[in-house]
């Protein structure tokens, strides 16, 4: 017979190593990948910075538009020439009517934009025409102008900033002031001088809404999901652009964005764009695929001998981990073959081995387990306490010594049943209802033995009565409280059986004696004294079949009463 020649695994993952190192030709494609991209990414750019000054260009024409109006009022020798005047009378009255308002109306029509101007001057000489408005912004309706006297605003901080920042004649300066942030307006003020004297005569106000101020910026000249930002000197945010439905939050925050800023002079803001890295994808776009594409023609035939090269132990591979995966979810019956003798067939054959003895092994010791349990359960409901069937068979001897034929039939009848139900056919567990009809049973007994003096009610959950129970759990709680509740002459006692979500709970309510804390410490303590043996026989039985989750829980006041609660899982 010819000798099998056994290729160690190592070689064979040499193999595939070694063709995908031709792959390095890949280093040239990316190169010029990167380069082109680069290349796109830093022109694209330039157009986008391009834009921004577009746009800037345009908010400062805007801003020129609006100065040309308070250098057209600073440079009207006319106009100064009437205010510096202080004659009433005629004079003043001409001075309003054919001077100044014809000059203020002249210059409200020389922008289209809705403005308001307002005038204040030291000539008090002169009356004051101004609206009132309280609430609404002006500027959304219409142009109009306003004149003051200038103490109304000479004790404002605005003002007293404005002349304190030494604002030289001529030169004007945007603010905003009095309701200009609640209108989203922006006032550009300036010194009204005399020129001939060098004397201030008053200040002119020129109100614009920030949004016909700002009305070229608009994200969709950036592109698609970009975010426009104007600031303040104080960072603020005065205006955003964005799609609808972009997330909310800071722009300037947001990861993967390339930020473009232009400075917006005389306003002393700032235009920043948050532009997403997906815009210049979609412009290397075309570069990728044709990079890709020769990349792709150049490793074709050394990725289809890698894929079949990889893809025959990645089988294998897989096919060992599959059968790891099967352990771990307990199948401990998976087998795995493979043909030859190298390494991963050798790991194979143990890989066998060792799940033959883990199945051997966990099938004795859940056997063991399993009988010991049992033995537990059968050993813990044989401690019941027998002395109810000696006190029943001594109520029925009595019953029979007085003739009482009818309470006789009953007991008689109610204590088969009551046994009958016990047995169970020596099953471990019962249904709800028969664990109910057990319990019923017991009681009718024991109220044909107390008579008036005992009464029980019950509160059963129809829905619960298919589930199963460990047997024998809710007669002796009810035999605890006829044995130790009694309060009086009488007792009460209320059965109830409902379903919460994937539970069941059973609880025995009387209106007994009651307990204090240390006795119910007692009673539940697995090694406890013999004090309520019945209550704690019946936990250990229910943890020991559901688990530590689940058992008898106590709450009782003394003097009020006692409920006790059992908590099973809902099981068919």
């Amino acid at each position: 017979m010819r000798r099998k020649v056994n290729i160690p695994f190592g070689y064979k993952l040499i193999l595939p190593y070694v063709l995908c190192l031709l792959m390095a030709v890949l280093t040239v494609g990316l190169f010029a990948y990167a380069h082109s991209v680069n290349s796109l990414r830093e022109k694209t750019r330039e157009n986008l910075q391009g834009t921004l000054r577009q746009m800037r260009d345009n908010i400062r024409y805007r801003t020129d538009d609006i100065e040309r109006i308070t250098n057209s009022l600073y440079y009207n020798y006319s106009l100064q020439n009437a205010l510096r005047r202080y004659d009433q009378g005629w004079y003043s009255y001409e001075t309003m009517t054919k001077t100044l308002m014809p000059a203020l109306e002249n210059l409200l029509n020389y922008t289209a934009s809705n403005i308001g101007l307002s005038l204040y001057l030291q000539n008090e000489t002169l009356p004051e025409i101004f609206y009132k408005d309280e609430e609404q912004n002006p500027l959304l309706s219409t142009k109009r102008y306003e004149i003051y006297h200038l103490a109304r605003i000479q004790d404002t901080d605005w003002y007293r900033l404005l002349q304190f920042s030494g604002t030289l004649p001529g030169l004007s300066r945007w603010q905003q002031i009095l309701r200009d942030k609640e209108d989203g307006n922006i006032s550009l003020l300036q010194r009204l001088d005399d020129v001939q004297r060098g004397k201030e005569i008053g200040l002119v106000r020129v109100s614009v809404q920030i949004r016909d101020l700002l009305d070229s910026v608009d994200y969709r000249k950036i592109g698609e999901y970009s975010t426009l930002v104007v600031l303040d000197a104080s960072g603020r945010t005065v205006l955003q652009s964005s799609p609808e439905g972009a997330e909310e939050g800071n722009p300037r925050t947001a990861p993967d964005r390339l930020v473009l800023s232009e400075p917006l002079y005389g306003l002393g803001w700032q235009l920043q764009s948050y532009i997403p890295d997906s815009l210049f994808d979609q412009s290397a776009g075309e570069v990728r695929r044709m990079t890709l594409l020769v990349c792709l023609v150049s490793a074709l035939v050394l990725a289809v001998l890698g894929i079949w090269v990889s893809g025959y132990f990645t089988r294998r591979i897989q096919k060992i981990v599959g059968s790891l995966n099967a352990f771990h979810d307990g199948d401990f019956h998976k087998r795995i073959r493979f043909k030859g003798n190298d390494e991963l067939a050798q790991i194979a054959i143990a890989f066998n081995r060792m799940g033959s003895n883990m199945e051997e092994l966990i099938h004795k010791n859940y056997v063991a387990d399993l009988q010991k349990k049992e033995a537990e359960l059968e050993s813990l409901q044989a401690q019941i306490n027998p002395h109810f069937l000696y006190n029943t068979l001594s109520s029925i001897n009595r019953l029979a010594q007085f003739g009482d034929i009818d309470k006789l039939h009953i007991m008689v009848q109610e204590l088969a049943k009551f046994y009958r139900l016990s047995l169970n056919r020596g099953e471990i567990l019962t249904t709800v209802g028969k664990e109910i009809e057990h319990a019923k049973a017991y009681v009718a007994i024991q109220c044909i033995k107390y008579g008036e003096r005992l009464s029980v009610y019950y509160d059963i959950d129809p829905e619960v009565l298919e589930y199963a129970t460990v047997k024998l759990i809710l007669q002796p709680l009810i035999e605890n409280a006829l044995e130790h509740a009694w309060f009086g002459t009488t007792l009460g006692i209320r059965l109830v059986v409902e379903k919460r979500e994937a539970e069941i709970v059973f609880k025995v309510v009387d209106n007994g004696v009651g307990m204090n804390a240390d006795t119910i410490r007692q009673i539940l303590v697995p090694e406890g004294p013999r004090i309520g043996y019945g209550i704690r026989n019946v936990d250990s039985r229910i943890k020991l079949h559901h688990g530590s989750g689940y058992g008898v829980t106590i709450a009782s006041r003394s003097g009020i009463g006692t409920c006790i609660q059992i908590t099973i899982p809902c099981r068919m």
